[in-house]
Order: C-alpha cells, then sequence, then structure tokens
C-alpha cells in the first residue's frame, strides 16, 4: 500500500511539473506577442504626462528592453525561488494579490461546486427514473435551457429580478459598501453571496443532471438490474442497493472535471456582481497588460484544476474499493 502511495504521488508530481513548464511557456509566449503595450497600461491612456526618458525607463525596470528567451529564463528562474513578481496594477506582490483574491472566490466557487453537484444529481436521479414522462421531459427541457444559457446573462437577470426590481439581495461587491472590513457580519457575507453562488451553481447543474439521468436508464437497462428485478427488488431498494453506486462514479468523475468550467464561470459572475474575486483580477490583469499576475493567475488556476482532477482519482477508490487503476491509489 505504501508503494503505492509513493507512486502515486511521483506519476501526479512529474505531471504536474511537466504541465507547469508547458503551461508557463506558453503563457509567456502568448503575453509577449500581446498587442497590449504593458508601459502604457501602467502609465495610463495619457501617454503626453511621461517623456519618452521615462517611459524607456519603466521599460528597462520591466525588463521588456531584453530579448524574450532572456525574459523567459529570468521569469523561470524567480519562479523557482518562489519569487513570481510585483503585480503592476495593486503594486503588491503577485503572491499576496492571488491569496487574498483566492480566499473569496474558493468561497464562492466552493459553495457553487458542492450545490450544482448535489441538485444536479438528484434532478438525474429523478428524470431517469421517470423516464419518457412528463417529468423527464420537464426536467430534460430545463437542463437543455440551462446549458444553452450563458452565465453573465443569467447574472444580469438575477440581479435585475432580486437586487433592482424586488430589492431583496445587494446588488454586488461582497460586503456593504462604506463599512470597514472587521465590522462586516457573516450575514452581510453570505447575503452577498447567494445571487453569484446561485448563478454559477444553476449553470453548473445541467451537465451533471443529464450525465447521471443517461447513466441511470443504462443501468436499469443491464442485466444485473433485470437479475435483481427477477428477484423482487425494486423501487428505492433497487436504486441505492445496486444502481446508486454505478452512477456515482461517473457523476464524480464528472463534477471534479467541471473545475475549470466553474472557474470561468467564475470570472463572468464576478464581473457582473462586482465580487472582488481572482476571476475580477485575472480580467483587470488582462485589460491593464499586467503581465506578471496574469501568469501567475494562470498557473494558480492550472494547479487549481489539476489537484482537483487528482482528488477524483483519489475518490474513485474510496467509492468503489474494487477500482484499481495504475494511476490511482
Amino acid at each position: 500500500m505504501v508503494q503505492q502511495i509513493v507512486k502515486f504521488i511521483v506519476k501526479k508530481g512529474i505531471k504536474l511539473v511537466s504541465l507547469l513548464i508547458v503551461v508557463s511557456v506558453f503563457s509567456y509566449l502568448l503575453l509577449s506577442y500581446s498587442p497590449i503595450d504593458p508601459v502604457q497600461s501602467y502609465i495610463g491612456a495619457d501617454m503626453t504626462r511621461v517623456g519618452p526618458e521615462q517611459r524607456a525607463a519603466i521599460a528597462e525596470y520591466w525588463g521588456l528592453n531584453e530579448p524574450i528567451v532572456d525574459r523567459l529564463a529570468s521569469w523561470g528562474l524567480s519562479l523557482l525561488q518562489g519569487d513570481f513578481g510585483t503585480s503592476a496594477i495593486y503594486r503588491a506582490p503577485v503572491l499576496h494579490v492571488i491569496g487574498e483574491r483566492f480566499l473569496a472566490s474558493l468561497t464562492l466557487m466552493g459553495l457553487a461546486w458542492i450545490l450544482s453537484g448535489l441538485v444536479g444529481f438528484v434532478i438525474g436521479i429523478i428524470a431517469g427514473i421517470k423516464q419518457g414522462t412528463w417529468v423527464d421531459k420537464l426536467l430534460k427541457g430545463y437542463c437543455y435551457l440551462l446549458a444553452s444559457t450563458p452565465t453573465f446573462w443569467l447574472g444580469l437577470m438575477m440581479l435585475m429580478l432580486f437586487s433592482v426590481w424586488l430589492g431583496w439581495f445587494p446588488i454586488g461587491l461582497a460586503s456593504p459598501a462604506g463599512i470597514l472590513a472587521e465590522d462586516v457580519s457573516i450575514s452581510d457575507k453570505l447575503n452577498h453571496l447567494i445571487l453569484p453562488v446561485l448563478t454559477l451553481s444553476i449553470i453548473g447543474v445541467s451537465n451533471i443532471a443529464l450525465h447521471t439521468r443517461q447513466k441511470l436508464i443504462d443501468t436499469y437497462n443491464s442485466d444485473f438490474i433485470r437479475y435483481a428485478v427477477a428477484k423482487g427488488i425494486k423501487g428505492h431498494a433497487l436504486l441505492f442497493r445496486h444502481a446508486l453506486r454505478n452512477i456515482s462514479l461517473p457523476a464524480i468523475s464528472l463534477h471534479f472535471a467541471s473545475f475549470g468550467e466553474i472557474f470561468g464561470g467564475a470570472i463572468l459572475a464576478e464581473q457582473v456582481f462586482s465580487y472582488p474575486g481572482l476571476g475580477q483580477a485575472v480580467v483587470q490583469a488582462g485589460l491593464n497588460g499586467d503581465v506578471p499576475l496574469l501568469l501567475g493567475i494562470v498557473l494558480f488556476s492550472t494547479i487549481f484544476v489539476f489537484f482537483g482532477n487528482t482528488l477524483a482519482d483519489v475518490l474513485y477508490v474510496v467509492v468503489d474499493p474494487r477500482i484499481r487503476r495504475e494511476d490511482s491509489i
């Protein structure tokens, strides 16, 4: 067992390092050839305020005059030393900015991820059991509608309905404006989280629901289910004793693979609700040419998604010990 754990960790470590190297090189090259001028983004729209000498000094300070290979090598060596650079927007170390923003985004994404998984799984089971009935058709239509709904559009509709027209929830931000951070209560934070969480979770329901429905239908049509029915097992006993384990593994795999999707959805949701998370930071970094911050967030999100998929591999064995794969414990 110890050897399997060590082998698993070594394999995943090699994959992670290889992935980070590839992502780092391609991301840096793409940003280097971007039409956005980092010097102009740093100075602002009015370039006349700064003379040519000052612009040259800024470019030299950021190392923009060096060949791209030298800049890439210098950035890579800094990463190995734990230095991700300084954000041009926030005037703070990149890791410090990511740490602050990620805590806010983690709460948002975590709640939405859990809610979408549970609701989607339940909807998929109900639709599968009621296959062909009006309930199944209604739930399928609902999921297809959600799958084709853009996150930003749904967020705007939620904002208009519940914040502007009904006034039930605040319009945006993560806490009430004009209040010190230490004076913000937990209820205030939760009140600002409800609409962004609902927006993200509603969008994420469709995939897991439709997949679970189809797997449950396939399971009910399998030979071992027919044998169980012949033995007189029906209803909830048939679902919980025989079908649930077979549909839970694909659902877990699909849901953990959705880490990247929910991160992308969080970027749009945070923009709509002005939520100060990592998604809003990556948009600002991209629009303002903050290369160190943008690269840091790209690498961080890569690690985040990778560990989500790795956790799914571990849960395979926890849910069903019969499974033994080469890349599992």
